[in-house]
């Protein structure tokens, strides 16, 4: 091994539990550990539009959004991201939401019109129930809003189907990144 890969190495195992304990924890890296699960709607062609991102708020009661809203038409069928067991189905201001519990996370789905009761067994990509246009977070466009949490902490639900946040860059490459047409980023001296 190169001289270069070992310090390489050895800073990063010094360097990465460091960073880990000051992200914020809805921020933290994609772990291998975090499940595969299915978009919670269908689209064709392609994956849903994400119409906002996650933004974890600072403190348990600071400002954020807690979890991704992804464009739909109303009526569409939302679907479970992950295996699980229905633990709410109802109206909380107005607003039909769904909740499914797997094990030590579960997932939200805003506004919907339950078909499913709580205890319902589900697969993951199976439907739970109808996207609603009231309490859409995109009005007077519908989308669903899709959150993950664990215990108190939201986490970004993109991770769940892989398009959650960057995972490290390699730091291998020889020449800079470019911006448009092939231009260097920035104005720095390269």
């Amino acid at each position: 091994m190169r001289p270069f890969h070992r310090t390489f190495l050895l800073l990063l195992s010094v360097l990465l539990p460091v960073l880990l304990t000051l992200c914020p924890a809805g921020a933290r890296p994609v772990l291998d550990d975090d499940p595969v699960g299915t978009w919670p709607l269908r689209t064709h062609p392609g994956d849903p539009e994400v119409v906002r991102r996650f933004e974890p708020p600072a403190g348990p009661y600071g400002p954020g959004h807690r979890g991704v809203d992804l464009a739909a038409r109303v009526g569409q069928p939302v679907l479970a991201a992950l295996p699980g067991r229905v633990s709410f189905a109802g109206r909380i201001a107005g607003r039909g939401v769904v909740v499914v519990s797997h094990g030590p996370t579960r997932t939200t789905y805003e506004p919907v019109a339950a078909e499913v009761g709580v205890g319902t067994t589900l697969a993951a990509g199976e439907a739970l129930g109808h996207l609603e246009l009231v309490g859409s977070h995109c009005f007077p466009r519908a989308c669903l809003h899709w959150g993950w949490v664990r215990g108190e902490t939201y986490l970004d639900p993109l991770r769940l189907v892989g398009a959650g946040p960057v995972r490290l860059l390699p730091l291998w490459r020889l020449t800079p990144a470019g911006g448009p047409a092939g231009r260097p980023f920035g104005g720095g001296p390269w």
